[in-house]
């Protein structure tokens, strides 16, 4: 495989540009990110829809990775509860390292084989669910063990790597890669590569959600109303989809606690 992502940067002396130059050129780079994404679209569909396939039979979706990866991954199951009102476990993102490595790196955890299998039994991960490895490079070695796992166990695999080729998608079923090139710094795959996870990772489980009825329209109905802000933004779409004065739509909204629920109540009362 070539691993473009370990290239040299195409600029060099950054410490002698102004603060001015260093933005724009990362900004130059940044711009070819969704260029990128955009050629996999397939590779993507692909995955979107054995996940969802497996998720509407009960299945749950796992991201395993490393270091900025795994932290990728950790922060799209996160975010699946509250903007999908989806119970905390469906979605899971596990970091090499454990949860101590969101923060702070663990030295040699992405190295291991072996580990990730041991924290995907810890969930009892089994045929019915979707694992996808998340790594930059496509060589994860923690990976790369645990897609090994899941394609003996009956699981379906996937990955979102940004090299072509590489041992990671020669595991995966369902391999997503994005190839993004060199980094502006060298080899700093938080950078185009992260950047390439991140808008992979916002497509798979917010089009997964969609084919699972989370969304009605183009509204978060399911969301869960976990500070003032959402309350507001949730009160709004129940006065949207029932003509309710902001009071009452509030009340509703208070007295069933999601905006699907207040809505099919008060069409179900005014029929």
């Amino acid at each position: 495989m070539e691993s473009t992502t370990e290239k040299s940067s195409l600029y060099n002396n950054l410490e002698n540009m102004s603060v001015a130059e260093i933005l724009q050129n990362i900004n130059d780079q940044d711009q070819t990110v969704p260029i990128a994404v955009a050629k996999a679209l397939p590779q993507i569909e692909k995955l979107v829809s054995i996940t969802a396939d497996r998720m509407k039979a009960g299945g749950r979706l796992f991201y395993i990775g490393a270091g900025t990866s795994g932290r990728l991954g950790v922060v799209d199951a996160s975010e699946c509860p509250p903007t999908f009102g989806v119970p905390f476990d469906m979605v899971v993102g596990i970091i090499a390292g454990g949860d101590s490595a969101i923060r702070r790196a663990v030295e040699f955890a992405e190295d291991d084989t072996k580990q990730a299998w041991k924290d995907l039994q810890e969930y009892n991960i089994n045929e019915k669910d979707v694992l996808v490895g998340i790594a930059a490079s496509g060589t994860t070695p923690y990976v790369i063990g645990g897609l090994k796992m899941a394609n003996q166990n009956n699981i379906a695999t996937g990955c979102i790597v940004c090299n072509s080729g590489s041992p990671v998608a020669a595991e995966a079923q369902y391999p997503v890669e994005v190839v993004t090139g060199p980094e502006f710094l060298t080899g700093s795959t938080r950078m185009k590569a992260g950047t390439a996870q991140k808008l992979v990772l916002n497509m798979l489980s917010t089009a997964v959600m969609i084919q699972l009825g989370r969304v009605k329209g183009n509204k978060m109905v399911d969301m869960q109303l976990t500070n003032n802000k959402l309350v507001d933004r949730g009160t709004r779409m129940v006065m949207n989809e029932t003509g309710l004065d902001e009071a009452t739509a509030a009340g509703l909204l208070k007295q069933y606690g999601s905006v699907r629920l207040a809505v099919d109540a008060y069409k179900a009362n005014k029929v």
